[in-house]
């Protein structure tokens, strides 16, 4: 081929993003100029202990899953992931990522509890390392250069079931919220009354539970169900995720509620459903999520059936949000060329647009967290299994 074509060509074929899988005409994985691509080390964070355990194991699992699916690369570089132990609070965080730093890593991702989080916020700013959160995604993490979430902001799934309840609730019923004393219920909570109506006399004042570390006690929350059930709800509205989850539903139930149950999506994540032996309990559970494993677009049949093939059960959106960090860094790390530095791969993050994804197509917005879509999910069973299904799109935000 002559030089100014091929050029020409290889022009082209960057601005497809694809330079990098045809620049070299031979099968040993050398680029153009002859050498192989550098490898490099990705820096994960996630709880390893405690109660967010499980939704740690979750986004190494859909991580892990982009690697495998690419021969371990990222924007064609030999990859490296290097888990650590986020621990519960802003020092254990501060440790882990230090001992990421001191490795040499490319970047940053994971990141389950909002307190690790906004405790890593300066560190990693300061470092001007890029962090690709996938999980935690607090609203007061503001102005930052070099951090990205490919999960949500927390007050967007109040916002999307606020506008669901507002429509569909009848004037006369009456809805419960109780949630956990925290300030990730803050931002739920928040972003409900933004747009259901602080003042709307359908909600009355909110009854706050004890935020409980590990999992609770069998009588935990009863004296505040209890209380909140004073006032004959037509449903309650609440905010619980993992073994708080589990146990704040058998005392809601237990204490004569069976009416119906709203939440964000996290409440019935994970190991949630299969914790119930009486279906009743948990079936016609309505909550508002960015993800729902029986979308149904290319993307996420071929993530879904690859995850359940390879751990017999359906992803989870803490997976998928995993998943998406891996993608957006295998594009910005790509366009970073062929020795890139953390620097060029946090460029090369604002450049990419479009994210064709498991959960929809989405693309970060100006704050750096996802413009994306939520959707309506209902507890049913799905032939002998119970699982969430999907019922309808909410709204697109972020």
């Amino acid at each position: 081929m002559p030089q100014l074509n091929r050029r020409h060509a290889l022009q082209l074929l960057a601005a497809l993003g694809t330079a990098g899988l045809v620049a070299g005409c031979g099968d040993n994985g050398e680029s153009e100029s002859g050498t192989r691509p550098n490898p490099i080390k990705i820096g994960m964070l996630v709880p390893q202990t405690g109660d967010l355990k499980e939704v740690g194991v979750e986004v190494v699992n859909g991580f892990q899953l982009f690697l495998d699916l690419n021969e371990g690369q990222l924007g064609g570089h030999p990859t490296e992931l290097i888990i650590a132990d986020e621990g519960a609070d802003a020092q254990s965080g501060q440790a882990a990522v230090e001992g990421l730093l001191e490795q040499g890593v490319l970047s940053l991702t994971g990141v389950v509890g909002s307190a690790v989080m906004l405790g890593i916020r300066d560190m990693v700013e300061q470092a001007r390392v890029p962090l690709v959160g996938s999980n935690a995604s607090p609203t007061s993490l503001q102005s930052v250069v070099y951090i990205w979430r490919t999960s949500y902001v927390l007050d967007e799934a109040g916002r999307a079931l606020g506008l669901y309840l507002k429509a569909t609730l009848d004037p006369s019923e009456r809805l419960a919220i109780i949630m956990p004393q925290s300030p990730a219920s803050q931002d739920v909570l928040r972003g409900f009354q933004q747009e259901f109506g602080e003042s709307d006399p359908r909600i009355g004042r909110v009854t706050w539970t004890e935020d409980i570390s590990g999992t609770p006690s069998k009588s935990a929350y009863r004296r505040d169900i209890n209380t909140a059930l004073q006032r004959d709800p037509d449903g309650v509205l609440c905010f619980f995720t993992g073994a708080a989850a589990v146990e704040f539903l058998k005392q809601l139930r237990a204490a004569g509620y069976t009416g119906p149950v709203y939440a964000p999506g996290f409440l019935t994540e994970g190991n949630f459903l299969a914790s119930f032996k009486d279906e009743a309990d948990v079936l016609g559970i309505q909550t508002a999520l960015n993800y729902s494993p029986d979308l149904n677009n290319a993307a996420n049949r071929h993530f879904a059936s690859a995850y359940r093939k390879k751990h017999g059960t359906s992803p989870t959106a803490y997976a998928t949000a995993s998943h998406d960090a891996a993608r957006v860094l295998n594009q910005a790390i790509r366009r970073a060329g062929g020795s890139p530095t953390p620097q060029e791969v946090n460029l090369a993050l604002g450049k990419i647009g479009r994210i064709d994804s498991p959960r929809g197509v989405w693309q970060f917005n100006q704050t750096r967290t996802p413009q994306q879509r939520w959707y309506l999910r209902e507890v049913q069973l799905d032939g002998q299994v119970l699982s969430n299904v999907l019922l309808t799109e909410l709204a697109t935000l972020g």
